[in-house]
């Protein structure tokens, strides 16, 4: 406790000495990593994977002991994860490393910091990084990889086991310019869809399975002298962050996976076809004056966690509200998922894209290269490794070796299996693009479209303030 307390302060130190060199007239401070979930690093699209062939033989279930040293080779050895998960998540991520720490004799520390990003980039410059990073974004875990402050993981984690583990996607995730830098530990959900269930099946509503079923079932409330849709996008200094996962589901069920990664790389410009098409495909609903509360006023100015509320007015002043799993949070005291309010997926719109799934999470890379190191991210690649996470229901485990009793509620159950049953899974984009843009002129210019700025004029700016290479 005593060295991480000295490290502690010197880490202080150190961003202080940065700062005076600043100012002093040095190199410029790298760009501020932005507010909230959406950071400054840019992803590089992800190239399609090509038809996964099947394996000669399926392998065995893998006992995570039978990879693991024995004992009395690393025993003793400490690792360390830092990471900017909370006290809560921490604690629990401590308690899932129980079973490795008693397998090997290695402990494991976990190390937390709100102040993550800063910290972690000044400690891979001073030489001296963590064991383990846990990134809250792949887009700032490809900086520290281009930056050459990861290990290539692939020189102990095998195609094989990656593949047994994860689905490819997650693997896609975790790569940098062909080279394996990241394993995923944990997933969000953001494709859903909110509903006030007891008045809801009172109703004699059903829940939608396809788009053009979701834009009928709108209609009908409207018929039945209702209003369909609760939508706020107000959130400070980071306003129109909501409208972007909006444009970014729809681009996945519109344009596909492909041509979301070209779009968040860049390559595929704001004002084409393919992301026109996904904003007035949003503005289809957004822009209906008989389909939002308070239209395009409410839109603007209701805060996010405060849009949803109508929903539990009796009766239910709005019926549905698009918004990821952490919306729970906001719900009022005592509200209970399945018997108050429910979800459900937020439905595809071309089969040749299938059912994709739009999310959030964490990912762990390798800073310092040490066979202690080497055993845990290996264990982190087993579902083992989240289990007192996920028992505790603080996220969605990515591993294909978590099985679905493990979830505590049917709620989080419900979340795992449509993670499980995705054709397709793709980070927030904004998360993965440039901050100027992501954290920037995509969400401002959000705020310009609601407010009646024409496409026009909106898509043309936002790709004028990409930054040049």
């Amino acid at each position: 406790m005593l060295n991480r307390r000295l490290w502690t302060l010197l880490s202080v130190l150190l961003v202080l000495a940065l700062v005076l060199v600043a100012c002093g007239g040095g190199q410029e401070p790298a760009a501020e990593e932005p507010a909230a979930e959406e950071p400054a690093a840019e992803e590089p699209a992800a190239e399609e994977p090509a038809a996964e062939e099947p394996a000669a033989e399926e392998p065995a279930a893998e006992e995570p002991a039978a990879e693991e040293p024995a004992a009395e080779e690393l025993s003793g050895e400490v690792v360390t994860i830092f990471t900017a998960a909370g006290e809560e998540q921490a604690a629990a991520m401590e308690d899932s490393m129980v079973p490795f720490e008693e397998r090997t004799g290695i402990e494991v520390e976990i190390e937390g910091s709100g102040d993550f990003e800063t910290l972690a980039l000044v400690r891979a410059e001073a030489g001296d990084p963590p064991d383990i990073y846990n990134f809250p974004q792949p887009g700032l875990m490809a900086d520290f990889a281009r930056s050459g402050f990861l290990v290539d993981l692939g020189q102990f984690l095998t195609e094989e086991h990656m593949q047994q583990q994860y689905a490819q996607d997650w693997i896609d995730l975790g790569t940098v310019d062909g080279t394996l830098y990241g394993v995923w530990h944990n997933a969000d959900v953001k494709s859903l869809v909110w509903y006030p269930k007891d008045d809801f099946d009172a109703a004699g509503y059903e829940v939608p399975q396809t788009w053009d079923e979701m834009i009928a079932l709108s209609d009908q409330i409207v018929a039945d002298g209702g209003v369909p849709w609760c939508i706020g996008i107000e959130s400070a200094g980071a306003t129109g962050w909501v409208g972007t996962d909006w444009i970014e589901d729809v681009m996945l069920r519109t344009a596909g996976a492909e041509a979301y990664d070209q779009w968040v790389a860049g390559e595929l410009p704001f004002d084409s076809p393919e992301v026109r098409n996904a904003f007035e495909t949003v503005g289809e609903i957004w822009f209906n004056p008989d389909y939002v509360l308070g239209g395009t006023t409410n839109i603007l100015t209701v805060a996010f966690g405060d849009a949803p509320l109508p929903m539990f007015d009796d009766p239910p002043s709005c019926w549905l509200h698009r918004q990821a799993s952490f919306i729970v949070n906001f719900f009022p005291e005592g509200s209970e998922v399945g018997t108050d309010v429910d979800y459900f997926y937020l439905p595809p719109i071309d089969e040749a894209h299938g059912s994709p799934v739009l999310g959030s999470g964490s990912i762990l890379s390798l800073g310092d290269d040490t066979p202690a190191g080497r055993a845990v991210m290996e264990y982190l690649t087993t579902g083992e490794s989240t289990r007192a996470e996920v028992e505790a229901g603080l996220f969605v485990a990515p591993h294909n070796d978590v099985p679905l009793d493990w979830y505590p509620t049917d709620a989080a159950r419900g979340y795992a299996e449509i993670l499980q049953n995705a054709d397709t899974f793709r980070f927030d984009g904004s998360d993965l693009m440039p901050g100027a843009v992501g954290a920037g002129t995509f969400w401002t210019s959000i705020v310009e479209w609601v407010s009646g700025t024409e496409l026009d004029v909106v898509l043309p700016n936002i790709d004028a303030s990409w930054p040049s290479e």
